[in-house]
């Protein structure tokens, strides 16, 4: 049987371990071995890989000893309870093993479960797990997580009690992050919230989130973008020690100001078009940058678009000026236009 994406969220965190078992392709590694270890923890419990109810294999395993699989799945262990059958890193040459297993499987043998990449709607071993009538096949796709399947990251996580602006949040951090790197921020928020039932806030989300070379900068850009020419000079020796060059911040500031110039000159006002913006803006940065974008206008951000298009221009040319000393003054000239009503 084959799984649609709405159905499989369900399945993954209650299946039937009656059922003979589940296929789960697609071309992300570490979305399928998410989805593979959620799988077997919910079918085997806490305890079953250590009451040895979980027998593990490699396709390469497998290859050397085609028996591997069916011994597995009629063997019976010391403890009762659902068991697990898992293979790993298949390929196609193998299909006609696990095929052969699949069909020869009865009532209270263990559940087969295999990963493998991603699989052509003609594949073999894909068309038999989805016309068995007591087998699953999933396809895990490379496209964000869904809101049913953050709502269920979340409440695994034990993140219940959220504000809208926290879930608006958490949908845009599920766009920008890696599925591992994204379930360890929501770990951590939820560490972090222990013995504190308030709302998640905004603020806390940022707090927890993962710190980033942009997030470094980002005291510049607002320093700039707020007109605080007194601040530049420290913020700039402090992102300089930290290794991050001239061009580098001259990316990061035309990647700025070109949101602002966008949420600027978005017809549903700066708020909306900050909104729009991909990747998304979230947390207490949002509201910064709908703020500056309302400030500076359109057409003091075009201006400001000209003078980072030169300092570019600069940085990139035969020119032997003090690549760090054209940026400093580039930034400067912005935080003054800020200032400018």
């Amino acid at each position: 049987m084959k799984l649609s994406p709405r159905d499989a969220v369900g399945y993954f965190a209650k299946p039937d371990p009656k059922r003979a078992g589940t296929l789960i392709y697609g071309p992300d590694t570490m979305r399928i071995a998410l989805k593979r270890q959620e799988l077997i923890a919910a079918l085997i419990g806490p305890q079953g890989e250590e009451e040895m109810r979980l027998t593990r294999m490699s396709g390469a395993d497998l290859r050397k000893d085609k028996a591997l699989l069916s011994d597995a799945i009629k063997s019976q262990g010391f403890f009762p309870g659902p068991r697990v059958a898992f293979v790993e890193d298949v390929t196609e040459l193998l299909g006609p093993t696990i095929i052969e297993a699949l069909t020869d499987w009865q009532d209270g043998d263990a559940h087969i479960v295999v990963t493998t990449g991603a699989l052509k709607a003609t594949s073999k071993l894909r068309k038999a797990f989805e016309g068995h009538p007591r087998a699953y096949a999933a396809a895990i796709y490379a496209d964000p997580p869904s809101r049913a399947e953050i709502e269920a990251t979340l409440a695994k996580a034990g993140l219940r009690n959220l504000s809208n602006h926290a879930m608006t949040d958490i949908e845009a951090l599920a766009r920008v992050l890696d599925p591992g790197d994204f379930r360890q921020t929501l770990d951590k928020i939820s560490l972090y919230k222990i013995g504190d039932e308030t709302e998640l806030t905004s603020a806390e989300i940022e707090a927890c989130a993962p710190v980033t070379t942009e997030t470094e900068v980002d005291d510049v850009l607002n320093a700039v973008a707020d007109g605080r020419t007194g601040d530049l000079g420290p913020i700039l020796k402090k992102i300089e020690g930290q290794g991050i060059d001239a061009v580098a911040l001259s990316i990061y500031t035309m990647r700025h100001f070109r949101a602002l110039h966008a949420a600027a000159s978005d017809p549903g006002g700066a708020s909306s078009g900050i909104a729009r913006a991909r990747p998304p803006i979230f947390g207490p940065r949002r509201d910064r940058m709908t703020r500056q974008a309302h400030n500076w206008g359109m057409f003091k951000l075009e201006n400001a678009l000209k003078i980072l298009t030169e300092t570019d221009l600069t940085l990139r040319s035969a020119s032997r000026a003090p690549t760090m000393a054209v940026m400093e003054r580039a930034l400067i000239r912005l935080a003054m236009l800020a200032q400018r009503r």
